[in-house]
């Protein structure tokens, strides 16, 4: 008979998640019928081993908000990546005769980094020298270790004074937006369901010289892009960076099969 392979997602909640169905539809168009993909809703990254217990034919899963940071002490090895990015969001199991390995990779980098080349080249614009990054989770770590990467210089923002932070949202002025052309929104603010919310910036200062980028996904428009079209920003939100990524993890999974 035919292995099985079963592949997922860890985090919570997860209702905001498009993964499932894009890897259950992968699996159905590429006639992968003994493949499945499901979520693992843990509220304690804690019980990750549960999980492996559980399904001992789990051969790789994503890891999302909030465990892309707290999942490294359960993981034997990360590639080089995710160790300078500090953040992992997805896990390659290898079953040996010794036992189980988890080994520990970040694909939002590859997602972010190309889906922001293409819609810069596509509005055939270079990229600033500032960009702000709204959020301080794992997500926002994948972002900096790509901004960096093409010379640019990201300053964080944040509701908190914290180390590494450059400004609350409330401190954020018409001076600070004239430098930082490229605002990117690593927050769960704006994501189904409290699509009414967005980061509290001050969208008074936007113009049509700046790029919104929100790795928000559902809704496909989230209030931060909305308000920032509004002031005649170019705006962009993280599907094109979710598929990017799903397809990096997948060639993960499936290295020397």
């Amino acid at each position: 008979m035919d292995t099985s392979y079963v592949y997922g997602l860890i985090g919570y909640p997860l209702s905001h998640s498009f993964s499932q169905r894009y890897f259950t539809e992968k699996f159905a168009g590429e006639g992968l019928c003994r493949h499945t993909y499901c979520n693992f809703p843990v509220e304690n990254i804690s019980r990750l081993e549960e999980v492996l217990q559980q399904h001992p034919d789990l051969a790789g899963f994503n890891v999302t908000i909030p465990y892309k940071e707290q999942i490294i002490p359960y993981l034997d090895e990360l590639d080089e990546i995710a160790s300078k990015i500090g953040a992992v969001n997805t896990v390659r199991i290898l079953r040996q005769a010794g036992g189980v390995r988890l080994q520990g990779f970040n694909t939002d980098a590859y997602g972010f980094k190309t889906s922001l080349e293409e819609w810069y080249a596509s509005r055939e614009s270079g990229f600033p020298k500032y960009a702000f990054i709204l959020g301080t989770g794992g997500a926002s770590k994948a972002v900096e270790f790509v901004l960096r990467q093409l010379s640019v210089t990201p300053h964080f923002v944040s509701r908190k004074v914290a180390e590494g932070v450059y400004k609350t949202y409330g401190e954020l002025n018409h001076r600070d937006f004239a430098t930082h052309l490229l605002v990117v929104n690593t927050s769960p603010l704006g994501m189904y369901p409290h699509a009414d919310t967005c980061p509290d910036i001050p969208y008074d200062c936007l113009n049509e010289r700046h790029f919104l980028y929100d790795l928000v996904y559902n809704p496909e428009e989230t209030l931060f892009m909305r308000r920032g079209k509004e002031r005649g920003a170019a705006v962009h939100n993280g599907e094109r960076m979710l598929r990017l990524q799903a397809d990096k993890a997948w060639e993960i999974w499936t290295m020397g099969s």
